[in-house]
């Protein structure tokens, strides 16, 4: 799998982190003081980078969890059909079809920016 492990307190806003198995983006990260009997808490509200779903997590500053390994790619439409669209990557050259979301219109030929975690793709930009 394409993960690291890493600190709690490593993490910031914009910083990816599993949560349920599933990447995603933190929108908040808060931390507690240390209390009589127990160690400085941080509290983590994120959004799932490929299905929107929002989660939390609390864990101790000096827990470990796992960081997705999320790269941000290049593409070109090569066609379009419906909700779907067969996009080329620009450094690879592999072609796949991804969904398009509601409010991006594509035109083959559009080069594209999107977000790939393992097998999963979700289009950031045209």
């Amino acid at each position: 799998m394409a993960r690291e492990q890493t600190e709690v307190r490593e993490l910031d806003e914009g910083s990816y982190v599993m949560i349920e198995d599933t990447p995603c983006k933190i929108n908040s990260y808060s931390t507690a003081k240390p209390g009589k009997h127990g160690s400085a808490k941080a509290r983590i509200d994120a959004k799932g980078v490929f299905d929107g779903k929002k989660r939390s997590l609390s864990q101790p500053v000096d827990a470990k969890v796992w960081v997705p390994i999320v790269n941000r790619k290049q593409g070109q439409v090569v066609s379009t059909d419906g909700n779907d669209a067969q996009v080329m990557d620009l450094d690879t050259y592999d072609t796949f079809t991804m969904r398009v979301p509601e409010d991006i219109n594509l035109q083959p030929d559009d080069e594209i920016e999107y977000l790939q975690y393992e097998e999963q793709r979700k289009i950031t930009r045209s």
